[in-house]
């Protein structure tokens, strides 16, 4: 009867070890996906291809038994630690198979593999947006931009000369002479924004201006995560309700909706 119990016991912790090394495949696996939102996931397909003897163990680490333990309990539970945003009517299969198809992606050290099935994503050739002013004084409380627009410059002063002798004309413009203590530390080439059709989306790249160790360029979105652009070669993708902060407390607002006044 000890040797029995002792054996359950074994295998038991085997099964957890498994459930552990998968879940963390799994949560790396979703964090690519996207860089980590999981919007566009429809679902999770794992195949096991144990051998025989292995496969109690490999259905006790995915609680085979009751089929929605694994997902409700044990992989959406990791999503919303690490803020993956799975849709609600995402699925789950968990299949024992011969062999996992070439789409899966192997997990490291164990007879599994991982496909994510994901909806096609049509990207839009064209699009509007819309900038607000919550912070400082520019010319506009709001300007329309689009993916026509090409590239939509943000500085001070409307008009400016650069070193180089050229000037450098302003989309969203932020007056010198304004009494708004923030307008006082936007660089005249602080920032601006470009339309890819790549993505299909708006990006936001710091001009020489609002990088370090000048006035810099700071995107906070709507979850709260706030990024620092250290680098005018990397564009930052801009979603809805993104905040733009330039300098210490000049904020643009980025929106797809028009806002309301």
């Amino acid at each position: 009867m000890d040797l029995f119990k002792k054996d359950k016991t074994s295998e038991s912790l085997d099964a957890k070890t498994l459930r552990d090394k998968l879940l963390h495949f799994v949560k790396d696996q979703l964090q690519k996906v996207e860089g980590g939102e999981g919007s566009n996931i429809k679902g999770l397909h794992l195949f096991i291809f144990c051998s025989d003897a292995d496969k109690y163990i490999y259905e006790s680490a995915v609680y085979y038994d009751e089929q929605d333990r694994f997902k409700n309990e044990e992989v959406q539970r990791i999503a919303d630690d690490f803020a993956i945003d799975l849709p609600e009517n995402w699925a789950m299969e968990i299949l024992f198979v011969e062999t996992a198809p070439a789409e899966a992606v192997k997990v490291p050290g164990m007879d599994a593999a991982l496909f994510i099935q994901t909806r096609k994503r049509t990207l839009i050739k064209s699009a509007t947006a819309y900038i607000k002013i919550l912070g400082g004084e520019a010319e506009n409380e709001v300007y329309t931009i689009a993916s026509t627009s090409g590239k939509i410059t943000i500085g001070r002063e409307k008009k400016v000369q650069m070193p180089d002798g050229f000037f450098r004309e302003n989309t969203i413009a932020f007056p010198a002479q304004s009494t708004n203590e923030s307008n006082r530390f936007i660089s005249r080439q602080h920032a601006h924004i470009e339309w890819d059709n790549d993505s299909g989306s708006f990006l936001l790249f710091a001009d020489e201006g609002g990088i370090p160790p000048r006035n810099k360029v700071k995107l906070r979105s709507v979850n709260g995560e706030l990024d620092k652009l250290q680098t005018m070669e990397i564009g930052h993708l801009l979603k809805d309700g993104d905040q733009i902060i330039l300098g210490d407390s000049a904020v643009l607002e980025f929106s797809y909706d028009q806002p309301t006044k």
